[in-house]
């Protein structure tokens, strides 16, 4: 098995290419931000709909690299992204932040997707960290009581997957046209306790640790059943699931444990241990061709067998923490196998950044995004630096 020394190379190496793609191609110069979509031979389309999840990850993404770079570029390009996001982004009648804008920055869709709320929140936060400004902290806490006054759902726990943009009800709740009709999904809660634990790491308080404490156990109670999770559910948890999310899987496993040891719960700690495992081995029934598949549907016994971009990420990821804790090499290996598979069959060498991925047949997604409302550096910057974190220097 290669040395570690080398890995830890690569994905450095890897992690400066992925900025450097963003740096060099999505500054929208005309309208402000950064451009909305590029299509997958890298042409920019002008015109194309700014999600504020895409804005909220690039300001993530952004805010984070400059922690490991110092670079200045890095900071000067997490800071466009917080002013395009105060600036357009935000709703100043009714508070939270709108689900999209059109590419001169008027509101498209103005409802309060929770989803998106939660990625603005994840970079706020990590954008406090290294700006210190006040003001940014006010932000990110506001967006927080927006949720818990409206989106959080008092009677079962949890929160709602959508609303109105006066935060009224909303019949169509769906985070996309792929989803379910659900009004509570692993996928928007996974994404706000992600974000309170990163806000709560930069500025902690009793208020945040209820609540991640409260989403700790709402997945340990309804959402994580037993190798997999459960991905819709009604008010009452109650599910009709068909589905394993293989990605979802081991991009929780690491995820959730990392939460609880953000807030430093002995209890919750060594119960997200044992899950962390557990997700991770139901992760693996996935893994086929030296990649992750996307999902499978246990109902119709149908293998989604295309291997996207953003799965191969959080595996890298989920993966390397299932060998800390266990010290198993079948898992390492997995990682390197991963690894092998982005290096030859993701990364774009003639533009730069990943492909969104492989179809069952091992050709390119055609038609995908290269950057998108979906498409973002979120998850394959993430893995290149908790990696690197993760990786002890030789």
């Amino acid at each position: 098995m290669p040395a570690t020394t080398n890995l830890r190379k690569e994905l450095d190496i890897a992690l400066n290419n992925i900025l450097r793609y963003w740096k060099n191609n999505t500054i929208d110069e005309i309208n402000g931000g950064f451009v909305g979509r590029i299509t997958q031979d890298n042409q920019v389309d002008d015109t194309a709909a700014k999600g504020l999840v895409l804005q909220g990850r690039l300001l993530w993404s952004f805010s984070a690299a400059y922690k490991n770079s110092n670079d200045p570029t890095d900071l000067a390009l997490a800071e466009r992204a917080y002013h395009y996001i105060k600036t357009y982004g935000i709703d100043p009648i009714y508070g939270g932040v709108y689900w999209s804008l059109t590419h001169k920055g008027e509101v498209l869709e103005g409802k309060k997707q929770t989803y998106a709320i939660a990625f603005v929140i994840y970079g706020l936060s990590e954008y406090y960290e290294i700006s210190q400004d006040m003001e940014v902290l006010a932000w990110a806490n506001k967006l927080v009581e927006k949720l818990e006054k409206y989106a959080f759902e008092p009677v079962y726990g949890g929160y709602i997957e959508a609303l109105g943009q006066d935060w009224s009800k909303i019949d169509d709740v769906r985070l996309s046209d792929k989803d379910l009709q659900a009004r509570k999904t692993m996928n928007t809660h996974l994404h706000i306790i992600e974000a309170y634990s990163n806000l709560y790491r930069v500025a902690p308080n009793d208020y945040l640790k209820e609540k991640i404490d409260h989403l700790l156990s709402i997945f340990d109670q309804y959402i994580i059943n037993g190798k997999h999770l459960i991905l819709f559910m009604n008010d009452r948890w109650e599910s009709s699931q068909r589905f394993f999310s293989f990605g979802h899987d081991i991009e929780a496993s690491w995820l959730l444990l990392e939460c609880a040891e953000t807030i430093q719960d002995k209890r919750w700690i060594k119960i997200y241990k044992r899950h962390a495992i557990q997700l991770a081995e139901g992760a693996l029934e996935g893994f086929e061709g030296g990649a992750l598949n996307y999902e499978y549907n246990h109902a119709t016994r149908h293998l989604h067998a295309e291997k996207h971009w953003w799965v191969q990420a959080e595996a890298l990821v989920g993966f390397y923490c299932a060998y800390t804790l266990t010290q198993h090499e079948k898992y390492l290996k997995v990682v390197y196998q991963i690894w092998s598979y982005i290096k030859s069959n993701l990364l774009d060498t003639k533009h730069g950044e990943w492909f969104w991925g492989r179809d069952a047949q091992g050709e390119l997604m055609l038609g995908e995004d290269k950057v998108g409302i979906w498409k973002c550096p979120y998850h394959n910057t993430r893995a290149c630096l908790e990696l690197l974190h993760r990786i002890p220097k030789d």
